[in-house]
């Protein structure tokens, strides 16, 4: 799978020349945000909750879109192309998909979810053309395609190996590919439900904080701990079967198979002396 190659552009404007100016939003998940390109290099990004002062603002993007636009001096009509950092339509076959394949369960978190989806993320063309008056035309890239993009394009190589690896996009949750010049290669993807960051968000969950959001906070706090259950065996550390993060994540239909056999098998931490 081939993310370019992209056009090739000037790093600064030739004089005469009508600068590409590229618009990237983020939206509709969490912490939306925008980016502003032109001619490959990038002018302002901003992240909505910086305006509205709501934590991981998943709204759409007004006004770190307004705020890149000022930043350049230009409006909406100057722009060559709107991106959008995954493809909507793909990633609701997943979580229908996975939905149906855990049903009746999950029918509660399916009727929360789908009004969203119903009136925004299937309709984003609609939500970026009304929002910013805009009538030309809007790009799609797959979600790892943009983790990759957003590692490789900015760094001073040439080439590189690329490594990208979240909860899930699409139907990817990992990819490793080759990066060259303007061009990325996807060599290789690991496909929901195996997922090594739902893993992580599952034990986050465990642990009681916030998917999405406490994550890093785990992260934080990894080196703090003591190896307290590091001499039990295998099997005694599997005695104490743990539901409460795998049953949550499995209707809220986001999780994997793997995540919740490891939280299953996770020994209670007060049992650990």
């Amino acid at each position: 799978m081939r993310l370019g190659p992209l056009p090739s552009v000037p790093k600064a404007p030739t004089p005469g020349m009508i600068p590409t100016h590229v618009l990237g939003i983020s939206a509709f998940y969490h912490d939306s945000a925008a980016c502003l390109l032109r001619d490959g290099a990038i002018v302002a990004a901003a992240q909505e909750e910086r305006f509205t002062r709501k934590k991981g603002d998943a709204s759409f993007p007004a006004h770190a879109v307004r705020y890149c636009l000022q930043s350049a001096g230009i409006s909406a009509a100057d722009l060559a192309y709107v991106g959008f950092y995954d493809k909507p339509l793909l990633k609701f076959e997943r979580i229908l998909e996975t939905y149906v394949g855990v049903a009746p369960r999950g029918f509660r978190s399916f009727l929360l979810s789908a009004p969203v989806w119903l009136k925004d993320k299937l309709y984003l063309d609609r939500q970026v053309r009304d929002a910013l008056r805009y009538g030309g035309q809007i790009l799609y890239a797959e979600h790892h395609e943009s983790h990759a993009a957003s590692a490789f394009f900015p760094s001073p190589f040439e080439e590189a190996a690329v490594l990208t690896m979240d909860g899930v996009g699409e139907w990817a949750t990992a990819s490793y590919g080759v990066g060259r010049g303007s061009d990325i290669e996807v060599l290789k993807e690991l496909h929901w439900p195996d997922s090594l960051g739902l893993l992580y968000s599952a034990f986050t969950y465990y642990t009681g904080f916030k998917v999405n959001s406490g994550e890093y906070k785990v992260m934080g706090l990894a080196p703090y701990g003591e190896p307290k259950c590091a001499h039990r065996p295998p099997r005694d550390r599997a005695r104490q079967p743990v539901s409460r993060g795998w049953r949550g994540a499995e209707l809220r239909g986001e999780w994997t198979a793997a995540a919740g056999r490891a939280v299953q098998t996770t020994v209670d931490p007060a049992r650990c002396g």
